[in-house]
């Protein structure tokens, strides 16, 4: 009899749901906080951390001390990289074998399809992630050393560097980065960092290899104009609605600040959770496109969530194919299979469900601003942690939602398909039949 096994998906899950614990356990030591915190505080900040969501119930500069914050960038960072990804660098650091079964684990925390070349894609995440979060640091010092000293300084250049490129979000400071809502380091460096965190590290790594637009694969096109074009629309589209809004770029002075500002929102609402102006005086119109925005969120192998760029522009390019009676998706002289097209709608179905399920709920248990709520939930899901004031007003039964729908968000709307659906492939094979549509 063979050894009974989990799946892959399974494993990943419950790897992330006990570093969870783990972390739970961690913030509740006395050396963690500057005062008690309850279980509810602690497992949500957990929970936040390693879907590197940035949704807070407590105030992370003053609620935790250094010991407490370094936790956090832990969690950050495994959160932001993936389990297995530290598992597998430990092990061969160690000289130990990584076995199948571990490399089929670390294809599924990757959202890879292959295990082929799976060691040296994990050695160069590594090794590229340092360098990014190295640089953006030396860079933050030039803002924070100056203004909070050396010691402090160099500690929260790095905090906020690490909490960046992994599109965390958390901040150490009650209003984000809103004290350098015109500084051009913050407003150049943070950005950098989550959108090159956010692309994901086989663009980048394709880039490196290939100096030609014709050489690069099919992904990394389409990620890098989805991504331009959902870095420069909502730049403008925020400036144009929030232009005159006294609660947000409305109370800025200078043109040039506002239209900054319009930029690091715009940069930010897919996966990053920072902001520099208050993200609840929005507009109905500007929260609406935000809420689209953190839907899609950024890229695959990416530190961000959402369904992904390129599952949104295929979901796109797939109605299109529909309504011009077309049978293929075909996309800079590629054509897609049905495989793919299949799993973008599974997806998306699913991210639907999801998304109105846990508002539903939400409504039932907890009473506010219907839009409030709405957006609270798009945030969580797109692990992007930008939020309308209402997460500190969340009940228990309101936190356990959100927590789950971070959940689901960082582990994959599909991860959880694929555990719902496990069980034999069926081999019986039906007559087709005809269902009218629309």
């Amino acid at each position: 009899m063979g050894r009974w096994r989990l799946p892959p998906p399974l494993v990943l899950i419950l790897l992330y749901c006990a570093l969870i614990v783990i972390g739970t356990l961690a913030f509740k030591l006395p050396i963690a906080t500057t005062a008690p915190i309850t279980w509810s505080d602690a497992a949500f900040t957990a929970t936040s951390a390693i879907t590197v969501t940035g949704l807070g119930v407590v105030d992370t500069g003053s609620t935790f001390t250094l010991f407490g914050q370094a936790v956090l960038l832990v969690l950050i960072q495994c959160g932001g990289l993936g389990i297995m990804t530290f598992a597998i660098l430990i092990l061969s650091m160690l000289g130990l074998h990584i076995g199948i079964s571990h490399r089929h684990f670390l294809r599924e925390d990757l959202n890879q399809t292959s295990i082929h070349g799976l060691l040296d894609l994990v050695r160069i995440i590594f090794r590229f992630v340092l360098i990014c979060q190295a640089v953006g640091a030396l860079l933050l010092c030039l803002v924070f050393v100056p203004e909070f000293g050396l010691g402090r300084g160099l500690w929260m250049s790095l905090f906020h560097a690490v909490s960046a490129f992994n599109n965390a979000g958390f901040a150490l400071f009650p209003d984000s980065l809103s004290a350098w809502v015109g500084h051009p380091v913050i407003n150049i460096v943070i950005p950098a960092l989550f959108i090159v965190g956010g692309i994901g590290a086989t663009v980048v790594m394709d880039l490196r290899a290939k100096r030609r637009w014709h050489q690069l694969s099919l992904h990394t096109k389409l990620m890098l104009i989805g991504t331009a074009i959902l870095l420069t629309v909502p730049t403008f589209a925020i400036a144009a609605m929030e232009w005159t809004n006294p609660a947000t770029l409305g109370a800025l002075e200078s043109p040039w600040t506002r239209f900054v500002a319009s930029w690091f929102q715009a940069a930010t609402a897919r996966t990053a959770g920072f902001n520099t102006i208050d993200i609840g005086g929005f507009t109905n119109g500007s929260s609406l496109m935000y809420m689209v925005l953190m839907v899609v969120g950024a890229g695959s192998t990416s530190t961000g969530g959402g369904i992904k760029v390129t599952t949104f522009i295929v979901l796109l390019l797939a109605t299109k194919a529909f309504f011009q009676r077309r049978t293929a998706v075909d996309i800079f002289g590629r054509r897609l299979g049905s495989a793919e097209i299949m799993k973008v709608l599974a997806l998306s179905m699913v991210s639907v469900l999801t998304l109105f399920t846990a508002l539903f709920i939400l409504i039932l248990f907890h009473e506010g601003e219907f839009l409030d709520l709405m957006f609270e939930t798009a945030s969580a899901f797109g692990t992007v942690g930008v939020s309308r004031g209402t997460t500190g007003d969340l009940d228990t039964a309101g936190r356990v939602v959100i927590m789950c729908v971070m959940f689901v968000g960082r582990v994959g709307p599909l991860t959880l398909g694929f555990i719902l659906a496990m069980g034999p492939k069926r081999r019986i094979a039906y007559p087709a039949g005809t269902v009218h549509l629309g």
